[in-house]
């Protein structure tokens, strides 16, 4: 355990378990515990009551709201004990009752979290996720072992993803949606089981997208998602006509890579 100093603001109920690390100017409150294998970066601020344990690294400046529990087990019952991780980047809020578990041996033995995320109140990462750069998961949203968020994606108050889906970079996710299927970049979905509903176009704009970009993702996903020919056929027709366009291609290539789940498309209207 580093010893305390100047810089750290440590209440004297808390429990900085030996072998901890803490770096430069953290804090941690009343009744916070702190595990024997946890990094802690510089300024990164812990709540009281809040638990950090396991094999658990947090960046700079990441703040962990009270009740939190981050590091603790995975709730997976093919986890044996294995030491795996669990990396936090920085400047994350997680706020109460959020739970993050490390990965599992049929994962990679990892789940990693990026920088600048907002994890709102009762939100879920489960084991063996891997998800980016400021990505939002409003409250209660839960995403099951093995998930994949690219950053900048949304997800909406007590939404669900299923084990092993992928949510592309720049998607949002509704509110109280269930995903079951792939969600490409830039996508939005929504319904009791999510369905593409067009585009992010408001968290584009906000982003600084240019209009041109905006056209030409609408023009690929109108043809991507065309009722005629296969989805395979389409995506290699919108790739040779927009391939000089990053964020179409980013598309073409999130559905071009092997996945145990299928894409989630835009509601038939036979439906």
């Amino acid at each position: 355990m580093s010893s305390a100093s100047s810089s750290q603001n440590i209440h004297p109920t808390a429990i900085i378990e030996e072998g901890a690390t803490l770096g430069a100017d953290t804090r941690v409150g009343a009744y916070a515990v702190i595990g024997p294998d946890v990094v802690l970066g510089d300024g990164v601020k812990i709540h009281p009551h809040a638990v950090v344990t396991g094999r658990t690294q947090i960046g700079d400046a990441t703040e962990i709201f009270s009740f939190a529990s981050i590091g603790s087990q995975p709730q997976d019952l093919k986890y044996h004990g294995e030491p795996s991780r669990l990396v936090i980047g920085a400047r994350n809020m997680i706020r109460e009752h959020v739970t993050m578990n490390p990965g599992t041996e049929g994962g990679g033995m990892l789940t990693s979290v990026g920088d600048g995320g907002l994890f709102m109140v009762g939100a879920h990462v489960a084991h063996d996720c891997i998800v980016g750069d400021n990505v939002i998961l409003a409250n209660n949203a839960t995403l099951g072992g093995h998930v994949t968020v690219g950053s900048f994606a949304i997800l909406g108050g007590l939404s669900a993803v299923h084990q092993f889906a992928r949510i592309g970079t720049h998607a949002i996710v509704g509110g109280m949606t269930g995903v079951e299927h792939d969600v490409i970049p830039y996508g939005s979905v929504k319904g009791d089981r999510a369905r593409l509903a067009g585009l992010n176009i408001i968290g584009m704009r906000r982003r600084g997208f240019t209009r041109e970009q905006i056209d030409g993702l609408r023009r690929a996903y109108k043809a991507m998602f065309a009722t005629t020919g296969t989805l395979q056929e389409r995506v290699d027709a919108v790739a040779e006509a927009e391939g000089d366009q990053a964020a179409v291609m980013e598309i073409v290539d999130f559905i071009r890579e092997d996945s145990s789940r299928s894409i989630c498309q835009p509601r038939d209207d036979a439906d």
